[in-house]
């Protein structure tokens, strides 16, 4: 057949968007350059970039094309009038394409310069790479981007770059302007200047590169020749194609006049490739797989390169296109592919290669372009031909030819005036040229120096029409396939008079229908004279007779005139036509059949299943299959009138029915189905995507009845998307496929209602307690929102986010539940909130609107925790230190009211200047600060104020102290505290923000911030000369601040830039011939503990030699006053260097233990020291005289072997650290000593720890014990020296215990721990001033009267030590009763000296432990934190504001390093907010207790990660969650780390419906749906409700409005509610509909399940409409579907009840159900013609055939009859009569047989069918 003529469609001039943008921004180029841009036009899929513009008009649209507009070294990326992103160059660009480097799927944009290759990824982030400058152009390949280098050539050759190649590449890279407008040849030359090569750099040099990553080098490619591999050298082989989708690649040799086809292929790299190749390759390591090239094809003959090289599809099968213009041909060659070892390798197809006459060529998707090859779209080929004439062609068949529009040529007449030609000469258009492709639009050239962009598509308007072309393209066979094509784009179908849906689908009838007779006879009806009226237009107009055959009523016109719908007479005989045109019909039947079968399916298109009936009623009559025609009719009744029946009967195939293995996968099962009924398009193993709507559906019942996926496909064969996630059931693995394929709730909506109910089944069974491991979607799916949204926070920067995007869950939601939240009740939470600036002041304050630091605590998290008392603004009151105190003076006549004044400010200054430690860890980690403002320090007030004189400020006098020197630590403190504010790894923290705050002279303020910042980890971004810059300074506080500060950021990294800085303040590291430099003792302590944390664990010998020195290191004439804490300093670091790393620390550990052993006092051999250690020059200073200075050193050997040996359990370390047993030994041990030894002890045997009075009294000895238990108050004086030592002893043995016992329970909030220390601490407060009785019933344990033998002093010492550790134990709970013993400590009076700095140190540590980070903060236990805490703890207080003898100040931050933020809050995923949960803690069996269940309420703390097992979401208000965990002895997951199951310490959790938040009713008296829902709806019925009378007793539209959003916020159950309580539904015919839909309602509501709404609306009007039709005539119905989906319905009933679908109870009311079945049987039953129907219907295979509306609905009755029984075909009825008769002809009943025969008839039609056929049986034997 010639192909047929169709018009162009012309979308307008073109212009690039590249120019218009310029003008937009100003920036014209000179006159010279104006015409020196390039461009080039790209699908947006190809970067993955979604645009809005979709539907079948996207493909005319510049909307859907992306532009890359290029002038100089600018480049402008456009989307239609959109300019994306402008990128601008150091150097003009040569070239430019979009590459797919490394492994991802992302694409880059790759701009080619001299020299250079810049990579750009779509986000803008740019990755420069130098390039050899023999590189001459660049070529995209799906696995990285190829390098084409030149020949050596001289440097002064210049190489040239035509118009066509290299510089175009796929898709016509970089078009040139000669193309816009411009006819004249331009030459393109590159100012590319290649270097000269030695020889001996030959070989290393390939003809071609390939960079694989952005972030590696170019390496060489190999070309396979004879089985071995080579380097590629050739350079004449010039690459002039390649392909961004497949791995090919074409090439040209002008010497050889060839053009070659190469496959690349990655090689693994092995002995004999390596071997085959020259020494020098780079390395395996780095290329692990190599690039070779394989030559596939050649030909010869061509003197130029083809000027064009493309992809097309011919047959589903791939081909290079290459257009050769010396030939003027285009010539063809295919592809195949073949898979070896899992990998897929290309070669030529043989006998494939065809050409065809062309001067200009390019790939367009016009016929398939919903299919793809492979990975390509099915790309057709626009062709233009020798003579200028536009043709289309699919593979090598030519479909159409296209001409340009009449009035195209008019317009250009028109529009240039000026022109001196006749209007004939610009009609005579020719097309010269054809460019830049895209889908299936494209640039048509013009012999007018005019450009236009085309479309050309084979994409009808008509979606029905789209879906049966795409069925036919895939079920037919290529040839018959090609005879579809020549009939659809034939002469005889084309440019049909108009575009509308009817138009385009009688268009397509046509070719069927037309194969049996004249085209004439099926032309459309010419429309009547313009003189008839515009109502008769309308009537006679192709939409009123669709429109009319549903609803009746507009005209008197019989809408059963279906005249128009049958196009042929039923005459013809089949057996005329050719035997391909007839095979054609059959195979077009079955796949058109599919498409009917999957439109079943879809709610939405009952229309275009009508329309494609009446097609296939006229092909199945055509074709004589009397049980398809059959088929059809059942469904549409109507339609038999005018098709009428088969004159004979060719075939008794049964048609598939999708409905009929639906309902038997219900009722037995996947395996007891039957694969015929099944389409061959839903099993076709590509998965078709036409009738993939019906696909999904078959493959979500075949996964929930039994079937199991095998790779892609299931057993069955037909092709199902699973979802990654485990499944334990059928019913999960029918949500994972249901995920997999994309099959959201609205496309659930779409399916009819019987079918939809086993998949909402199968949600609703799951939707309790999914597995933990599924995609976010899945979720969705179920209506798990919480379970999605943790899931998506873990994804939010992964690669995986990208295929959960929005856009799935859109999919996977109903569209108006996507950004609803229900409206919120006022409750105390958010009441609570307003408290902030009305109840956290002081009363007395005076100005309430200073900053004081703790602005922001008051957030969702502590509202919610603390939001029932004021505990929180009492702690911001006791720890404000921003406002002057009161000062309560008194009258004293023997000293002035000044003195007085002062003496009691001076000790309320000291606690003051402690205020900023415990604010420090109160609001750790609370704010995010703008890195684009300065930041603000709390100000550190020590005035007073006299409330007694209006409040006077009384500043402290300077003549009495030193104020600066005394303010310059409590300086250094609050900024540290300020900067501990900042939450970790907040964003960048940048180096120019932190030089911004850095103040003209250095000060303590900037020094503590710096401080703060380091131990946030923030001073990574310094670098060595901003280092420098502040060690310059000779600041003492700046520098301490800065080493512990980088310390902390570069901790445990061994830096080596930052060690060196570190190093230079310890003078021990210097060589002997260097001068000492004047070091002060600070630095050095701060700088020995920087080297300890730098160097953390990593046990470095020489590190480890020197601090060990250290702790034994002389004075050297600084002040030896310092010298203890500058040991304990070395005994700190040598600790962290050897952490915990004692008994495996290279083996020399004991040569450190016996240097130790004798800093403690041991009496060890000298034998034992190792002579090695005597190397350094701290060696000669190690010892005051011949033996070490014990009180000096012992601390810090104590710490050392502590922190070397933590948790290792050594006895040996253990029974060196004895405790003295005698009273000579214990007059011979510091008491102080006695405590650290306790606490080194404790810590290395770890396990033995207990939280009982018993374990601290094992702890005394028994010296000890038997002394004080004898105390008395009449003793002699002569033990008394002893009786002090015995008590001071034993006081620091319990201290040292209860240190132990905190560090052991540290952050676990232990209750035993929390009432030991508590007990002790009472009880060494009684002792200090008796105020209660001793707590607890332990009283008995503790002695009496130890206060007169030991000094106050020691035993402040002592309960402030004991007090913070209880608060470590408590840390982050914020517990009232140890918060009301801190504030009670606090206020003690420090007249008498009892409560110094030291001590309000301690009560303000102890205060902001309490709270650690607002309650979101707790501490380890894991040997980092420990020994952190260790340092922070160390048991010597200060004295004041400047001691740091014995212990550094800045020490004690240094417990942020052992915090972690275990706190965990449920967060409400529907409203947002944060709410009360319980949780139930599972942690893991340990040695003080077996495996423990309790429960937590949210928000609280965690316990430790190495003990933590699961967490559940309990109660019943929530839905369940289960958070499987296994204990790891690792660190808490830091802030965004995408591993943390907790989402950074949130869980989002569903609330259930009929359930309140715990917030708004905590006891739970609201949440009692059902009474609420019957005191609004009544419990009587409306019937009731009328007999009462004049009661009018209504439902009340708002109460049920109010009661719904209560609880629900699903928009479609309000709405519902509001029309179940319109007021026009007074009659009593809408009285019974009216109280189902509110029954209806309840169900819904108290079940959670807001589907069910529509599901029984749905089976309810069915059954409603089916008994209208038996009352009314002028019903409305006119299918049957219906019955097939309720039928459905009622199987999905038996399943249930016989444990087919496993579940506590059906979705579903089951006695619903079955009154539907009652009911509809009770209609077929009432009507009195269908019997004699049926029987004549069964007899005579006729349809009632008369048009009175009666046998109109005797027609549908009969088809509901036909389908809800499952009569089959009269003619397979027949078939099996004659069976029956020919076996058993004496039969009495034949029911039996029948009932054997057809197995799915219901009885009752097997009763009807034997009296029918077997009837006069009977009569003849009475």
């Amino acid at each position: 057949m010639a192909p047929g003529v169709r018009q162009l469609t012309v979308l307008g001039k073109f212009k690039p968007f590249g120019l218009i943008a310029e003008a937009t921004d100003g920036k014209l180029p000179d006159e010279s350059y104006a015409d020196s841009y390039q461009y080039f036009l790209f699908d947006p899929e190809l970067t993955g970039e979604q645009d809005d513009a979709n539907g079948s008009d996207s493909n005319f649209s510049r909307q859907r094309e992306h532009e890359l507009f290029i002038r100089d070294n600018c480049i402008i990326w456009t989307s239609g009038s959109r300019v994306l992103k402008r990128f601008t160059l150091s150097s003009p660009v040569i070239k430019a394409c979009w590459s797919h480097l490394g492994r991802g799927t992302e694409a880059f944009l790759c701009v080619f310069q001299i020299g250079c290759l810049t990579i750009y990824n779509t986000s803008g982030e740019v990755v420069s790479v130098p390039l050899l400058r023999t590189v001459k152009s660049i070529w995209p390949l799906p696995f990285g981007l190829l390098l084409q280098q030149a020949a050596e050539v001289t440097p002064s050759t210049h190489v040239p770059f035509s118009s066509v190649s290299p510089i175009l590449g796929s898709r016509e890279i970089l078009r040139q302007r000669k193309e816009v407008g411009n006819s004249s040849l331009q030459k393109f030359h590159s100012p590319v200047a290649h270097d000269l090569i030695s020889k001996r750099d030959m070989p290393y040099i390939s003809s071609h590169l390939i960079l694989r990553d952005p972030l590696e080098e170019p390496g060489p490619t190999y070309v396979e020749e004879r089985g071995k591999l080579n380097i590629m050298k050739d350079y004449d082989e010039r690459t002039i194609w390649t392909s961004d989708r497949l791995p090919l690649m074409t090439s040209y040799n002008k010497g050889k006049m060839q053009h070659s086809v190469w496959a690349a292929e990655f090689i693994e790299s092995n002995l004999e490739a390596s071997a085959s190749c020259s020494s020098g390759i780079v390395p395996d390591a780095v290329l692990p797989k190599r690039v070779s090239f394989r030559r596939i094809w050649q030909a010869k003959g061509a003197k130029k390169a083809a000027s064009k090289v493309f992809l097309a599809t011919d047959n589903a099968v791939p081909v290079i296109c290459f257009l050769i213009l010396e030939q003027k041909k285009l010539l063809s060659v295919g592809l195949q592919t073949v898979e070896i070892n899992n990998e897929i390798l290309f070669d030529v197809k043989p006998d494939m290669s065809w050409s065809a006459p062309a001067i200009a060529a390019a790939p367009v998707v016009v016929t398939r372009s919903q299919v793809k090859v492979g990975l390509l779209p099915h790309l057709d080929i626009i062709v233009l031909s020798p003579e200028n004439d536009l043709f289309l062609y699919s593979g090598k068949q030519c479909l159409c030819k296209y001409v340009l529009p009449s009035w195209l040529g008019e317009s250009i007449g028109s529009g240039d005036g000026e022109s001196a030609k006749t209007d004939t000469d610009f009609r005579d258009l020719k097309i010269t040229g054809l460019s830049d492709a895209v889908l299936g639009c494209f640039n048509l050239s013009v012999n007018h120096s005019q450009i236009f962009r085309c479309a050309v598509t084979g994409k009808t308007s008509s979606s029905l029409a789209n879906d049966c072309i795409a069925a036919i393209a895939e079920g037919l066979r290529s040839d018959l396939y090609n005879l579809f094509l020549s009939l659809l784009w034939g002469d005889g179908h084309s440019d049909q008079q108009g575009s509308s849906v009817h138009f385009e689908w009688e268009a397509f009838c046509n070719i069927f229908l037309g194969i049996c007779q004249e085209p004439t006879a099926v032309r459309l009806k010419q429309p009547k004279p313009s003189s008839e009226s515009s109502w008769e237009f309308l009537l006679s107009s192709k939409f009123h007779k669709t429109y009319s055959r549903f609803y009746s009523g507009i005209t008197s016109i019989n809408h059963l005139d279906l005249a128009g719908t049958a196009p042929f007479d039923s005459k013809i005989d089949s057996k005329d036509i050719p035997a391909s045109s007839r095979e054609l019909m059959v195979q077009s039947l079955d796949c058109l059949h599919a498409v009917y079968e999957s439109l079943k399916m879809d709610n939405l298109r009952k229309q275009d299943l009508h329309h494609l009936a009446i097609l296939l009623c006229n092909i199945a009559k055509f074709l004589d299959e009397k049980c398809y025609l059959d088929h059809y009719i059942r469904d549409f009744p109507r339609l038999s009138k005018t098709i009428g029946a088969c004159t004979t009967v060719s075939s008794i195939r049964k048609p598939p029915n999708l409905f009929r293995w639906l309902g038997n996968c219900l009722r037995r099962g996947y395996l007891s189905t039957n694969l015929n009924d099944l389409p061959d398009l839903i099993r076709k193993d590509d998965g078709c995507s036409i009738v993939s709507w019906a696909r999904k559906v078959v493959s979500f019942y075949s996964v929930l009845f039994g079937d199991k996926p095998e790779g892609r496909t299931l057993s069955s064969g037909v092709p199902c998307n699973i979802a990654p996630g485990s499944y334990s059931s059928n019913e999960e693995l029918t949500i994972l496929a249901m995920a997999g394929e994309r099959f959201g709730l609205r496309q659930l909506d779409l399916l009819p209602s019987g079918v939809s109910l086993p998949l909402r089944h199968a949600l609703d069974s799951c939707r309790e307690s999914p597995p933990a491991d599924w995609p976010a979607i899945a979720y969705v799916l179920l209506g798990r929102e919480d379970m999605a949204q943790s899931v998506f926070r873990n994804l939010s920067s992964s690669k995986e986010f990208e295929m959960q995007s929005n856009t799935s869950l859109i999919l996977m939601s109903i569209p108006y539940m996507l950004h609803l939240h229900p409206v919120i009740v006022p409750s105390s939470l958010s009441e609570s909130i307003g408290m902030e600036n009305t109840k956290i002041e002081d009363t007395n304050s005076v100005d309430g609107s200073v900053i004081d630091g703790m602005e922001h605590i008051f957030n969702s998290y502590t509202q919610l925790r603390y939001g029932r008392d004021l505990r929180l603004n009492e702690v911001r009151r006791l720890l404000c230190s921003v406002r002057p105190v009161v000062v309560q003076t008194s009258a004293n006549p023997t000293i002035s009211d000044q003195e007085q004044q002062q003496d009691q400010l001076w000790r309320i200054a000291q606690r003051t200047a402690v205020l900023p430690l415990g604010r420090g860890a109160f609001t750790l980690s609370t704010i995010h600060t703008l890195l684009t403002e300065a930041f603000t320090v709390p100000k550190l007030v020590l005035a007073g104020r006299l409330p007694a004189q209006q409040n006077a400020i009384v500043n402290l006098d300077p003549n009495i102290k030193n104020i600066q020197e005394l303010k310059t630590w409590p300086e250094f403190h609050n900024a540290v505290a300020a900067g501990l504010r900042l939450a970790p790894l907040q964003g960048k923290v940048s180096r120019t923000w932190i030089r911004y705050n850095k103040p003209g002279e250095p000060n303590a303020v900037h020094a503590g911030l710096l401080f703060g910042l380091g131990l946030q980890g923030y001073l990574h971004v310094l670098n060595l000369s901003d280092i420098y810059q502040y060690f310059t300074q000779d600041h003492e506080s700046t520098t301490v601040g800065l080493m512990l500060g980088l310390a902390a950021s570069y901790r445990r990294t061994m830096q080596p830039d930052i060690a060196k800085a570190l190093f230079f303040h310890v003078p021990a590291r210097y060589q002997a011939s260097y001068a000492e430099f004047e070091i002060p003792t600070l630095l050095q302590s701060a700088a020995l503990v920087s080297v300890g944390m730098l160097f953390e664990g990593s046990a470095h010998l020489q590190t480890m030699q020197l601090l060990l020195g250290e702790i034994g290191r002389r004075s050297a004439g600084d002040n030896v006053l310092e010298r203890e804490g500058y040991a304990v300093s070395a005994g700190f670091a040598l600790g962290l260097v050897a952490l915990g790393r004692g008994s495996d620390a290279l083996g020399s550990m004991e040569s450190f233990v016996n240097r130790l052993l004798q800093y403690l006092g041991a009496k060890e051999e000298r034998s034992v020291l190792a002579p090695s250690h005597e190397d350094h020059r701290s060696a000669a200073q190690i010892t005051d005289g011949s033996t070490s200075n014990v009180d000096i050193t012992a601390p810090g050997a104590i710490i050392a072997l502590t922190l070397m040996y933590l948790k290792t359990e050594s006895e040996v370390i253990f029974s060196k650290l004895s405790i003295p047993q005698t009273h000579y030994d214990l007059e011979c041990v510091r008491p102080d000593f006695i405590m650290l030894r306790v606490i080194a002890r404790n810590l290395i045997m770890w396990s033995r720890i207990c939280p009982t009075c018993d374990w601290i009294q094992s702890q005394v000895p028994e010296v000890v014990k038997n002394g004080i238990s004898h105390l008395r108050d009449d003793m002699d004086d002569m033990y008394e020296v002893d009786v002090e030592a015995l008590v001071q002893a034993y006081v620091n043995i319990v201290a040292g215990a209860c240190i132990s016992l905190g560090l052991r329970f540290a952050g676990t909030r232990d209750g035993n721990a929390r009432d030991l220390l508590k007990n002790y601490a009472l009880y060494l407060l009684n002792e200090i001033k008796p105020l209660s009785a001793t707590p607890g019933n332990a009283g008995n344990a503790f002695p009496k009267g130890i206060s007169k033998y030991v000094d106050r002093g020691t035993l402040e010492m002592c309960l402030y030590l004991i007090i913070i550790s209880l608060s470590v134990v408590m840390a982050g709970s914020g517990d009232l009763q140890v918060f009301r013993l801190l504030r009670f400590l606090r206020s003690r009076n420090s007249a008498d000296g009892h409560a110094n700095y030291g001590t309000q140190m301690a009560v303000s540590l102890a205060t902001g432990f309490l709270f650690l980070g607002g309650g979101m903060r707790t501490f380890s236990t894991n040997n980092g934190s420990l020994a952190m805490l260790l340092i922070t703890l160390y048991p010597r207080l200060p004295s004041g504001p400047n001691d740091n003898r014995c212990h550094l100040q800045a020490f004690r931050h240094l417990y942020v390093l052992a915090t972690e933020a275990r706190w965990l809050q449920t967060i409400d995923v529907d409203s947002g907010l944060p709410v009360y949960v319980p949780l139930e803690v599972t942690v893991k069996e340990t040695k003080l207790y077996s495996e423990t269940r309790f429960c937590e309420i949210t928000p609280c703390i965690l316990p430790e990660r190495a003990i933590l097992k699961r967490i559940c979401v309990c109660g019943p208000r929530y839905w369940p969650q289960q958070i499987e965990l296994v204990p790891e002895e690792k660190n808490w997951w830091s802030f965004g780390d995408k591993s943390d199951p907790f989402n950074s310490g949130v869980i989002y959790v569903k609330r259930k419906v009929g359930a309140c938040s715990y917030v708004d009713d905590p006891v739970g008296c609201q949440s009692l749906l059902s009474r609420a829902m019957h005191k609004v709806f009544g419990l009587r019925t409306l019937e009731q409700s009328n007999m009462l009378g004049n009661s009018h007793r209504e439902l009340d539209s708002d109460g049920v409005d109010h009661l719904v959003s209560t609880f629900s916020s699903d928009p479609s159950l309000i709405a519902f509610a509001q029309l179940c309580c319109d007021k026009s539904w007074d009659n009593k015919s809408d009285s019974d509909f009216k109280e189902f839909c509110l029954q209806v309602l309840f169900d819904c509501i108290s079940k959670d399940r807001p589907a069910l709404l529509q599901v029984y609306l749905s089976l309810y009007t069915t059954i409603g409409s089916m008994a209208n039709l038996l009352v009314k005539s002028d019903s409305n119905v006119c299918d049957s579907i219906s019955i097939s989906s309720l039928k459905v319905a009622l199987a999905y009933n038996e399943a249930v009840s016989s444990g087919r679908l496993s579940s506590s109870g059906s979705f579903v009311q089951s006695i619903f159900l079955a009154s539907l079945r009652k009911r509809c049987e009770e209609i077929l039953n009432n009507s009195t013609e269908l019997k004699i129907n049926l029987r004549k219907y069964l007899s005579t295979e006729a349809w009632p055939d008369d048009c009175n509306s009666k046998l109109q609905k005797d027609i549908i009755i009969l088809s509901w009859y036909l389908k809800w029984f499952s009569v089959p075909s009269p003619s397979i009825i027949k078939a099996a009569v004659e069976k029956i008769k020919s076996k058993s002809k004496n039969s009495i009943s034949a029911i039996p047989l029948l009932r054997m025969l057809l197995p799915s008839t219901h009885v009752s039609a097997i009763s009807e069918i034997d009296r029918v056929f077997f009837s006069s049986n009977e009569t003849t034997l009475l």
